[in-house]
């Protein structure tokens, strides 16, 4: 049987490169058949990645079947994984997210979460000397989602080990990082083909705060206007998506990477007193801004409160 290997619902980069990675490890150099697959569109940035480095778009899979073995990366959530992940053989987990519970497997599995700024990052350690066999586009794949998640080293989930991992790819690739991230940026900036949905659902989380349902959704751009130039819109789509998706509010945060601060969106008077409450800011219009915010895990996650 094939080991699946996948990351989280409305895959990011990490989530679409780390079980390529992994896959190639899996059937490379531990022997066993094994193939990287996604649980939905990937975004441009991801999308860009694969591009770049030439690499296969992993299928898209919507469920798991009974006992089908498979290998979690980048999350350990069952609300981000397959309806059916626990009828799943789970074989391993690899992720750098807080546990969260619920998983359920079928015998003592392989389990790493280290408290890293992203899946390649551990990755890397875990295959150690077999790094050197390890062909340029897959060297590619892992560069690329380090340098996304610690958002070229400005993200405080960023460690000295992320970067330094980071700076050994891109030698043994000869790439600039600062010109290659920028490529990066540009790619995961551009969301003009995207509809309001689209964007809200693109990178988020579902995450409940004292019995309130959020879907916590973050745009990481270099061009924070043109997401906000649809401010009007966005705001009448989030009521539509929470309805949709069975949450009390949509959060949405324009990450602003070049100026490290979010902008977040206050459609209403919940949102306003999220402000307050979770970043002491004083939201007198549609928007607040939120300096040296830039982190969904570490900064905004756990800061959140109604």
């Amino acid at each position: 049987m094939t080991t699946l290997v996948f990351g989280h619902k409305s895959p990011d980069t990490d989530s679409t490169g780390s079980p390529i990675v992994w896959a190639w490890y899996l059937n490379e150099i531990k022997g066993i058949d094994a193939a990287p697959k996604l649980l939905g569109e990937p975004n441009t940035e991801a999308a860009f990645m694969l591009q770049r480095w030439g690499l296969e778009k992993p299928e898209i899979i919507a469920d798991v079947a009974d006992d089908q073995a498979v290998v979690i990366v980048d999350t350990n959530n069952p609300a981000e994984l397959p309806a059916n992940i626990n009828g799943a053989d789970v074989q391993a987990i690899i992720d750098h997210h807080k546990l969260v519970g619920g998983l359920e497997t079928k015998g003592p599995i392989d389990i790493t979460i280290r408290p890293l700024a992203c899946t390649a990052t551990i990755m890397h350690d875990l295959i150690g000397d077999d790094m050197a066999k390890m062909p340029e586009a897959i060297k590619g794949a892992a560069l690329t989602c380090i340098l996304s998640d610690t958002l070229e080293f400005r993200s405080p989930t960023t460690t000295d080990h992320d970067r330094a991992v980071a700076e050994k790819l891109a030698a043994d690739l000869g790439i600039n990082i600062a010109d290659y991230a920028a490529e990066m940026f540009a790619a995961k900036s551009d969301v003009s083909s995207f509809s309001d949905a689209e964007l809200i659902r693109m990178d988020s989380k579902e995450y409940e705060v004292d019995g309130t349902k959020f879907r916590v959704s973050v745009l990481e751009t270099t061009a924070p206007g043109v997401v906000l130039d649809r401010k009007a819109s966005l705001m009448d789509s989030m009521t539509t998506v929470a309805s949709e998706d069975g949450v009390d509010q949509v959060l949405l945060f324009v990450v602003d990477i070049l100026n490290e601060e979010a902008i977040l969106l206050v459609p209403n008077d919940l949102v306003k007193t999220v402000a307050k409450k979770s970043f002491d800011a004083d939201a007198t219009g549609d928007t607040v801004f939120l300096p040296g915010v830039m982190s969904r895990k570490k900064q905004i996650i756990p800061n959140l409160k109604v």
